[in-house]
């Protein structure tokens, strides 16, 4: 860190400003404004994540809500079919769950009893579905 400053004297100044941490380093991270951009977009995310499960949002609600976008059954979404519209919406209800409400892949695979590469298949397909018709899970 002291290379990243510069020298001693600028520890020493930092020190005497009340900075005795820096959040970053521009040789591995990049500058602290940088850093601490990041950890605010992460705890926006994490803050959104809370607020969903605390409106009651699981697997289930999502399910609920995608068979209503849709127009089928949550039977349909959890069986095997291929049907165009049975898989957008379980792409759908699996980039809700990953992306939103913070679930693994894995355990999403578990739940719809799909292979865990396909979970993370329907995420990156469903991203662009999602943009394109401007589905929200929760406004």
């Amino acid at each position: 860190m002291i290379r990243s400053l510069g020298s001693w004297s600028a520890v020493k100044r930092l020190r005497l400003k009340g900075q005795d941490r820096i959040k970053g380093d521009d040789r591995i991270l990049g500058d602290g404004e940088f850093v601490t951009a990041l950890l605010s977009e992460a705890n926006e995310q994490l803050d959104r994540r809370y607020a969903l499960k605390g409106l009651g949002y699981d697997l289930e609600k999502i399910a609920k809500k995608v068979s209503n976008i849709y127009g089928i059954t949550k039977e349909a979404m959890y069986s095997r079919g291929r049907r165009k519209v049975q898989v957008e919406a379980r792409d759908l209800m699996c980039y809700w769950a990953v992306r939103e409400l913070g679930l693994s892949c894995s355990e999403v695979a578990k739940r719809l009893g799909m292979s865990q590469p396909g979970i993370g298949y329907a995420v990156s397909r469903s991203e662009k579905i999602a943009k394109k018709h401007k589905y929200r899970l929760h406004e």
